[in-house]
């Protein structure tokens, strides 16, 4: 669009600094408004899955490695 403003001869104004900042924070406000926050309750949820699963794994990683070095001990000897 500005390449066919140039051609005509016309000049398209630019926004300065302050002005791109202003309209930036404007707009980052509107966005903040349209968010909807979780509960406390939804929040303790999410939580507790997340630090089960990342036990599960941890378990789950620290098992692997347990058989994984006891069958290369077994293989290669001491």
């Amino acid at each position: 669009m500005a390449e066919s403003n140039e051609k005509k001869g016309k000049s398209v104004p630019k926004k300065g600094f302050f002005s791109k900042i202003s309209k930036s924070i404007k707009d980052m406000r509107g966005e903040l408004k349209k968010v909807v926050w979780p509960s406390k309750k939804q929040v303790l949820n999410n939580t507790g899955v997340v630090l089960l699963t990342c036990i599960v794994f941890a378990v789950f990683l620290g098992g692997m490695d347990f058989l994984l070095t006891s069958l290369i001990t077994l293989v290669f000897g001491n």
